[in-house]
């Protein structure tokens, strides 16, 4: 698998008390945004960044989980 270099993280909360992690990092020169529910870390979206404008990204499950660690080590 290629490795991702994670430039930013938010964690932020939403209505109803539930707070989420957004992720942007970047990938074989493409930026990407990925948002997680903080509690388990579901996927909520995920987003390819192309000419200043966000696209829905199909990203592996190899890819989510690699970076669902890296987000347990961070918060």
């Amino acid at each position: 698998m290629n490795s991702y270099e994670m430039t930013n993280m938010i964690i932020d909360e939403e209505s109803y008390g539930e707070e989420h992690v957004t992720i942007e990092f970047t990938l074989e020169q493409q930026n990407y945004i990925v948002t997680f529910q903080k509690s388990d870390l579901e996927l909520m979206n995920a987003w390819i960044v192309e000419d200043d404008t966000t696209l829905p990204a199909n990203l592996s499950e190899e890819l989510m989980d690699s970076i669902r660690e890296d987000i347990k080590k961070k918060i």
